[in-house]
């Protein structure tokens, strides 16, 4: 793809490496846990609670200390687990298998969705990241008309472009004539109807001018370049002079 205007690739933000980006904070039980499952592996009931009673005292002892205290509820959770595997060994005897844990195997379970709906997210994001560029690219380059097809996710790859990117503009001008004129994915009632939520006010007015002008008879597919200002300017404006000429069309229409 043509980057001689000095446009580069755009990254989701996970994937850009800013300083201070946010990270995923440390799940201080969940490391309790997993570390008395694995200091647990193999005991017999006997051994858990001695562990048990062991990590009580320690528990005891350390409430002492203000600066072990503020352990992000790592110390609670170990208990807690311990307490469990005591429990669990009580009833089939040992020795202790987080292999073949049900808890332990769910929570695993748990987290591998997990991951994958955050990878499925995250590739979704990098794809809209890729159809902004692709469109500020065609938007830079003047090829950005009626023969590209608009298609799902194209509002959220326009509000990437929003704020920072100045073929933002031509981008807008395409999307209003695609929704005018129901043309790519517009062509479905519904995502026209849910581009309401997504787009913003004055690309909307502007599609609705535009399609209340086709419906006039008077040409929409040249340089309409005042309708964009108008909608810029004023959207409720817009909106108002497009239902105008819808009814005065009707009424044409009516009496003809």
């Amino acid at each position: 793809m043509n980057t001689s205007d000095g446009w580069r690739r755009r990254r989701v933000p996970e994937a850009r490496g800013r300083a201070g980006a946010p990270r995923t904070p440390i799940d201080y039980a969940k490391v309790g846990r997993s570390s008395v499952r694995r200091r647990a592996r193999g005991m017999m009931h006997s051994e858990a609670v001695a562990a048990f009673e062991g990590a009580e005292l320690d528990a005891h002892l350390a409430r002492r200390d203000e600066a072990a205290a503020d352990d992000g509820g790592r110390r609670a959770a170990e208990l807690a687990e311990w307490q469990r595997v005591v429990q669990l060994l009580a009833a089939t005897g040992g020795p202790y298998d987080p292999d073949a844990d049900v808890v332990v195997q769910e929570e695993l379970a748990e987290d591998r969705r997990r991951e994958e709906a955050e990878q499925q997210r995250r590739q979704e994001q990098q794809q809209i990241a890729d159809r902004a560029d692709e469109l500020a690219a065609l938007a830079g380059a003047g090829r950005l008309d009626r023969t590209v097809a608009s298609r799902p996710g194209d509002e959220a790859a326009r509000a990437l472009l929003d704020d920072y990117d100045y073929r933002v503009a031509a981008v807008d001008d395409w999307l209003a004539h695609a929704l005018a004129t129901h043309s790519g994915h517009y062509a479905d009632p519904d995502t026209r109807a849910t581009a309401a939520t997504l787009l913003p006010a004055p690309v909307r007015a502007r599609a609705a001018l535009l399609a209340a002008l086709a419906r006039t008879g008077a040409p929409v597919d040249g340089d309409l370049e005042f309708v964009g200002r108008l909608a810029q300017a004023d959207p409720d404006a817009t909106n108002a002079l497009a239902t105008w000429l819808e009814t005065a069309a009707a009424v044409k229409g009516g009496t003809a």
